[in-house]
């Protein structure tokens, strides 16, 4: 199956003397469940490598699963930590540590995700906790890569397994809560009602570090709209439940004020407090600063640099539809793109090809236009009709050259 789309237009076609005129930056998301944002690059590239058309693979993420593998995958050193999953299992994770030259001694930056170190995704559907599940894994890993004192600390959130206000972070960057009696309170849903007191005399360092909160979850910490409310549910939260982490949370937050932070109930209202669970607001008493995650991305791996030798884009993700314009990864990157031609490849598409160049695309192309089989669950498919793919592409690149 084909899409019968019109081929190429010229102006995605750059110009010089050598036979194939056009330089590709093959820039995509990851086609979740099925292919890593490193895998899809490489499908593509491998399709106009077929047909003699170059390219350069720069992987991204938005803030969610996979942002480590996209930082990796565009130079910085990967390293691997011990940390405990969820529910307290201990696993190897990794983080990525982004050198300015190769003789500095800091990290200019640093990249940790909840994802891989305690998210969602490591516990099988059996077996959530929605009330025991912590992001002490997460902390484990900040606490690895605050080890390192890079410049900038880049904090993931996407894909979290737990509802404890980032109580796990804290707690593996040395605050200890305790209850009434003295006695620590483990990190948990379960446990906030029953925090009295936060000592945070042997804390972490973390001032001479930048914390920046990259992702698109605008939710603050409690209420209708908060962690507890809209994600608690995907976690395993029944309805008592959730009404249980959500003033479990409220109750955080008043110990919080009394405790050093008398901002604490402000900061619990900002747009992102609420992310992962409640780390969101645990990275903001840590001084973080939240932003989009889309953009900051786009940043850190230098997109605009590596676009500016490029003649086309080729992105791509694992469903475009008409949140893709809403300030999403592929929307971002096909503003930022202009006027170089953006053409998205997806899993599924669902939106209308009128609704292409407001989105920034030049074309969209659907592996579902591919095949009737369902690549969603089939990576090894899904790589094939990506190489197929890049192949056309190419072969349109070079008989336009």
């Amino acid at each position: 199956m084909t899409s019968g789309h019109s081929d190429i237009p010229d102006d995605a076609i750059g110009g010089s003397d050598d036979g194939v005129r056009a330089h590709v930056l093959i820039a995509p998301d990851k086609f979740k469940g099925s292919l890593s944002a490193p895998q899809v690059g490489a499908a593509l590239a491998e399709g106009l490598h077929a047909v003699g058309v170059t390219s350069t693979v720069l992987p991204l993420a938005d803030g969610g699963d996979g942002s480590v593998d996209a930082a990796v995958a565009a130079g910085f050193t990967e390293r691997t930590v011990e940390v405990v999953d969820a529910v307290g299992q201990p696993h190897p994770t990794t983080i990525a540590l982004g050198y300015a030259d190769d003789g500095a001694e800091r990290p200019a930056a640093a990249v940790v995700e909840v994802a891989n170190s305690c998210g969602l995704a490591g516990l099988p559907p059996d077996e959530l906790a929605a009330l025991d599940a912590s992001s002490l894994g997460f902390g484990q890993a900040v606490a690895a890569a605050v080890a390192a004192r890079p410049a900038t600390l880049v904090l993931a959130l996407g894909g979290s397994a737990s509802t404890d206000g980032g109580t796990g972070l804290l707690t593996a960057l040395g605050w200890v809560f305790r209850d009434a009696d003295g006695v620590v309170v483990a990190p948990g849903g379960r446990g906030l009602e029953r925090i009295a007191t936060i000592d945070r005399s042997d804390a972490v360092d973390v001032t001479d570090i930048e914390i920046v909160v990259a992702g698109d979850v605008t939710n603050p910490l409690t209420g209708p709209d908060g962690a507890a409310a809209v994600y608690g549910p995907q976690k395993g939260a029944d309805p008592d439940d959730v009404a249980y982490l959500d003033a479990g949370l409220a109750h955080l937050v008043e110990v919080v004020a009394r405790s050093g932070f008398p901002a604490a109930a402000q900061l619990a209202e900002l747009p992102g407090a609420g992310a992962a669970g409640g780390i969101g607001f645990a990275a903001l008493l840590l001084g973080a600063r939240i932003t989009s995650g889309a953009e900051f991305f786009l940043d850190l791996l230098d997109f605009d640099g590596h676009r500016a030798a490029a003649a086309l884009v080729l992105t791509g993700e694992g469903s475009i539809d008409a949140q893709t314009e809403q300030g999403k990864l592929l929307g971002v990157l096909a503003g930022r793109a202009h006027p170089t031609p953006v053409i998205a490849v997806a899993g599924r598409n669902q939106l209308p090809e009128e609704k292409w160049p407001s989105a920034g695309f030049t074309r969209v192309l659907a592996l579902t236009e591919e095949t009737d089989r369902d690549t969603s669950r089939d990576p090894a498919l899904s790589a094939d009709l990506l190489r197929i793919i890049g192949r056309r592409i190419g072969e349109q690149l070079r008989a336009g050259s």
